[in-house]
């Protein structure tokens, strides 16, 4: 995955209750939605891991 971010995996990627699905927590400018819209390996500069287990892991 080399620098190839997914939203699945996102701190960012939150449930919203009013929508009824998933969303990012983000709010991209008008640049950054094209360019997230358009290219399907977009490498998110706002992509935190949401894998609360890799700090554990590190510590084993």
């Amino acid at each position: 995955m080399a620098g190839k971010t997914s939203c699945e995996l996102c701190a960012n990627y939150i449930y919203d209750e009013d929508w009824e699905c998933y969303v990012c927590d983000i709010n991209l400018d008008e640049d950054e939605m094209v360019r997230f819209l358009s290219d399907s390996y977009y490498d998110c500069p706002y992509f935190r891991n949401g894998d609360e287990y890799r700090v554990v892991r590190k510590q084993m």
